[in-house]
């Protein structure tokens, strides 16, 4: 029977509806989006300065550091890895930064020269990891505490304060009344997302974190994949370190301790799975907005510190549980 032209416009409809990207995006993020509004509302209502200006400006230059971190995170997790070392390597990078912009070197020098030393240290983490058949968690624990002494060393222990105006104005400057960290976080994400959609390592990435021997016997050079992701996490920490030292005009040593919890959270609430070959940047953004009003909230509504810890823990296992859900539905 032929379709008459009524029914053809309807079905050319309903198929535009069901390969639209942005609806396929909403479908998939939707237990997200709904606990972002559920979250924005609550505190809206609680709350007399949460949709102040001042307020969400603050709050998107505070995610912004969990954003480079996530995506880092979102990487190695993809490839079927773990990144304990990230919060260590924050500091340190945020220390190193401080003391060449108070040399008054060159700004880019600020920044490139942290960020090959976050670059070297996820090249550590890489090869051991895909040399060897020690776990991430073990290897990435590891440097997190060796990182972790090195910023003590720099420093002596103290925070190593920024005399640079031009370097600060890198955490707490905006361009059009958009932070510059903000900017940052959208370049870093346009990047991460040519590379991991649009080119042959992206694909590799997710075969490896997919299944790492059927891509190994489909020609995939697998260890160099993970080397690479790992690396991707380190510079990416390292830029979180340099940005948080810019606006709190110091490099702390202690600074990022926990930065790791957050950014897993973020990544595993945007759908990234443990288990890896699963999930996408722009969940990730999703889940590094979650838990950055998450934890603005919990600040406006000055409920105690330890508190919040049991919350954010109650977060982070109720998103593991739900990628156990997603791994047990799926089988």
């Amino acid at each position: 029977m032929t379709m008459n032209k009524e029914q053809a416009t309807s079905k050319a409809v309903t198929s535009s509806r069901a390969t639209n990207p942005l609806i396929n995006w909403i479908k998939k993020n939707l237990g997200a989006i709904i606990a972002l509004a559920i979250l924005v509302v609550i505190l809206t209502i609680t709350t007399e300065t949460f949709m102040v200006k001042n307020n969400l400006l603050s709050v998107l230059r505070q995610v912004c550091v969990n954003s480079f971190i996530a995506f880092g995170i979102t990487c190695v997790l993809l490839a079927g890895g773990m990144d304990l070392s990230v919060g260590s390597v924050v500091a340190a990078a945020g220390v190193i930064a401080v003391q060449l912009a108070n040399k008054n070197l060159p700004i880019v020098l600020c920044f490139a020269i942290p960020l090959l030393f976050g670059a070297f240290i996820g090249l550590i983490n890489g090869t051991v990891i895909s040399q060897t058949t020690l776990p991430p968690f073990i290897v990435t624990l590891s440097t997190q505490i060796i990182v972790r002494g090195v910023s003590y060393v720099l420093t002596g222990g103290q925070p190593a304060q920024s005399a640079n105006q031009t370097f600060n104005n890198m955490g707490t400057g905006s361009v059009l009344g958009v932070p510059i960290p903000v900017l940052f976080v959208i370049a870093v994400f346009i990047i991460l997302y040519f590379i991991l959609y649009k080119t042959v390592f992206g694909r590799h990435l997710y075969a490896t974190g997919g299944n790492a021997e059927a891509a190994k016997y489909s020609g995939v050079n697998t260890k160099w994949v993970k080397m690479r992701v790992y690396m991707m996490s380190g510079t990416l920490a390292a830029l979180a370190g340099v940005v948080l030292a810019a606006r709190l005009y110091s490099g702390q040593p202690s600074v990022g301790e926990g930065f790791e919890r957050d950014a897993i959270a973020a990544s595993v609430i945007g759908g990234t799975s443990f288990s890896g070959g699963i999930g996408a940047l722009s969940g990730t953004v999703l889940g590094v907005l979650i838990i950055g009003v998450l934890n603005n909230g919990m600040n406006l509504l000055k409920i105690n510190s330890y508190w919040q810890f049991i919350v954010k823990g109650c977060v982070i296992l109720g998103s593991v549980y739900i990628d156990y859900l997603k791994k047990a539905k799926s089988k």
